[in-house]
C-alpha cells in the first residue's frame, strides 16, 4: 500500500496520495488512542492518523476484523512490534505502543509527515545534485541503524520511505525480521516489492543485510531517475531483468551511481554495508573508492 505508514497491497505488476478518510461511530477510538480517519490500507491492516491522551499526532495499524481470530497474522504484527521496538533512529518510524493479544490487535507508531517518495518523483521529478547525496546517505544511515539494532527490514522500496525536503523516514516493517529468527519463504514465494528486491531472494534464499542494501540501491536508483532500475511490466520480466543483472543507472552521477554499482553486485557477499555506504556518501566524490570495505552480511 503507498502510505505514510502501511504495506502496499500486492499488485499484478512488479511496482506495487493519499488521504484521510473518516472513521464512524463506535469504531473512533483504539486503546487511547482516538482515529481522526483512515490514511491506508493492505490485505491484512488498516492505518489510521489518531491522536493520543496528550493530542499528538500518531499513526494507528489495526489488523484487518477478518484476520483477527489468524495466528499467522497475529504473529506477523507481533514480529512487526518486536522487529521495530529495537531501533533508534532518527530516519526511522518510532515505536510507540501496541496491543497485539486485545480484541481488536494495533500498532501505535511515530506518526511521519511528507510524502512517499513513490508519489513525490512522479509529481515533483527524480532527485539530483547534492540534494540526491543527502537523501541517499541518510536513507544509508536508516538502514544501518536497523541493521545495528539486529533487524532486517526486507521490503525497502519507494512505497515506504517517506520524504520531507530530502530527509528520508524509512517505514513500514510489517514483514520485517529480527536477524537468526525463522523466515517464512519458499522457493516461487516473493515477498517484498519485486522490482526492487535482491536476486537471491527472487531465488527463494533467506534475506540478509545484504540483500536490504541491494533495494536500498535499487530505491535510490528510483529517486535519481524517476525509474525503476529493473524496468516496468511483467513479474516475470523485472525478475529476469533482476537476475541478469541489468540495471538502468543511466542519468545517475557520480558519486552516487558507483556506489549503487557496487551494491547491486549480483553476489551479496561482495555488496558494502549500509554503514559503509553512509560514510562513502559523506566522503568528497575522490575519496570513494572500490566499495571494498565493510561487506554486508
Amino acid at each position: 500500500m503507498r502510505t505514510l505508514t502501511s504495506k502496499r497491497a500486492l499488485r499484478g505488476n512488479a511496482e506495487g496520495g493519499f488521504g484521510v478518510k473518516g472513521v464512524m461511530g463506535k469504531h473512533r477510538r483504539l486503546g487511547g488512542y482516538r482515529l481522526l480517519g483512515e490514511i491506508g490500507r493492505g490485505s491484512t491492516c488498516v492505518v489510521y492518523l489518531a491522536l493520543d491522551p496528550q493530542g499528538r499526532e500518531v499513526a494507528v495499524k489495526e489488523l484487518c476484523p477478518e484476520l483477527v481470530g489468524e495466528p499467522e497474522a497475529i504473529g506477523r504484527l507481533a514480529r512487526e512490534m518486536s522487529a521495530q521496538a529495537r531501533i533508534r533512529s532518527s530516519y526511522v518510524a518510532r515505536l510507540l505502543d501496541g496491543q497485539v493479544t486485545a480484541e481488536r490487535p494495533y500498532v501505535a507508531m511515530q506518526y511521519v509527515p511528507g510524502c512517499p517518495l513513490a508519489d513525490l518523483v512522479p509529481a515533483y521529478g527524480p532527485l539530483g545534485g547534492e540534494r540526491l547525496v543527502r537523501f541517499a546517505r541518510r536513507l544509508a544511515l536508516a538502514l544501518a541503524d536497523v541493521h545495528d539494532a539486529g533487524v532486517l527490514h526486507r521490503d525497502v522500496a519507494p512505497g515506504n520511505v517517506i520524504v520531507l525536503g530530502d530527509r528520508p523516514t524509512l517505514i513500514d516493517f510489517g514483514i520485517a525480521h529480527e536477524s537468526g529468527t525463522e523466515q517464512i519463504t519458499r522457493r516461487g514465494m516473493v515477498v517484498g516489492t519485486p522490482a526492487y528486491l535482491a536476486p537471491e531472494l527472487i531465488e527463494g534464499e533467506r534475506a540478509t543485510t545484504a540483500s536490504d542494501v541491494f533495494s536500498w540501491a535499487a530505491t535510490v536508483a528510483y529517486a535519481a531517475t524517476g525509474r525503476p532500475p529493473f524496468g516496468r511490466g511483467s513479474l516475470h520480466g523485472v525478475c529476469f531483468r533482476i537476475l541478469r543483472g541489468q540495471a538502468d543507472l543511466e542519468g545517475v552521477s557520480e558519486p552516487v551511481v558507483g556506489l549503487l554499482r557496487h551494491a547491486l553486485r549480483r553476489d551479496p557477499s561482495r555488496r558494502p554495508t549500509a554503514r559503509w555506504l553512509a560514510g562513502a556518501l559523506a566522503r568528497r566524490p575522490e575519496e570513494v573508492t572500490g566499495g571494498g570495505r565493510g561487506r554486508a552480511a
